[in-house]
């Protein structure tokens, strides 16, 4: 893939619509791969906040569930929606079921893991990996699924801070 920057790629929401990440530029982007089975996903909770609490100020969060990793999403979209909504008042965007490793790897994640690679390689370990992206499509970090959305805030309010300094 020669693709260097986020804007140029797309994915399917999770009511099957096609979206064009350049309806984020400009924005802060952490992207996170998701389960509604996993023993992180209460870190829904934690994202819907940082969500609420900065997307005035240009952040914007994206799920994107993935079943790769012991079988923790292995209903449809719907059940998924219901999970998020039900369970966690998730509002941020939320996408279609995707794979984040081998072959079949959505374009998104082979991205954020050529741009940004693991301590261990690039491949994505598990659960709630997360990649922060800032207002110009650049990968700036990359976070593990056991870091807290609590813990990401301070790398957001820096990134934002330069949006809104450019403002």
């Amino acid at each position: 893939m020669n693709i260097n920057n986020f804007y140029f790629l797309t994915a399917k929401s999770i009511h099957n619509q096609d979206i064009s990440m350049k309806e984020f530029a400009g924005k802060v982007v952490l992207v996170v791969n998701t389960a509604s089975n996993c023993g992180l996903t209460p870190q829904y909770t934690g994202l819907e906040q940082l969500y609420l609490k900065y997307k005035d100020k240009g952040l914007v969060i994206l799920g994107f569930p993935c079943n790769q990793f012991g079988n923790q999403e292995p209903g449809d979209e719907n059940s998924i929606v219901n999970t998020c909504l039900r369970n966690y008042g998730v509002s941020f965007p939320m996408f279609a079921k995707v794979m984040v490793n081998g072959s079949g790897a959505h374009p998104i994640f082979t991205f954020l893991k050529a741009k940004k690679g693991g301590l261990f390689g690039s491949a994505i370990k598990w659960n709630f990996t997360k990649f922060l992206i800032n207002h110009e499509g650049k990968v700036i970090e990359r976070f593990s699924p056991t870091t807290k959305p609590e813990n990401i805030e301070k790398y957001i309010q820096a990134l934002l801070k330069k949006i809104n300094c450019m403002e």
